[in-house]
């Protein structure tokens, strides 16, 4: 549900990790947000989230009044944790209203 969403706290870097109850490949993430100007996505392998690794850091273009959605293919990669790092924004405060990852 779109309308309902995870919001920072006005400072920046914001970051959130994103659990799988075993260690998953990924093939594509895509994050659907607002107002996010650099996102950084990491992941882990360890049974506990520790240990992150970059996998891609990028600027998102300025989307006025409409939510952005951007789509990260990756190599076929594993990882039990997902690290989303928000880390500058076009305003105080960003929204993250979906992040899917697809694989297996």
């Amino acid at each position: 549900n779109s309308e309902t969403f995870w919001t920072t706290t006005g400072m920046f870097p914001q970051e959130f990790i994103i659990g799988f109850p075993k260690c998953v490949k990924i093939s594509k993430v895509v994050i659907q947000c607002y107002l996010v100007r650099t996102l950084r996505i990491e992941r882990s392998v360890s049974k506990d989230p520790v240990g992150f690794e970059q996998c891609i850091e990028k600027d998102l273009q300025h989307t006025e009044g409409q939510l952005q959605m951007e789509e990260f293919p990756l190599p076929e990669f594993q990882a039990t944790y997902l690290r989303f790092i928000i880390k500058s924004a076009f305003d105080h405060f960003v929204s993250v209203h979906r992040v899917m990852a697809e694989g297996t």
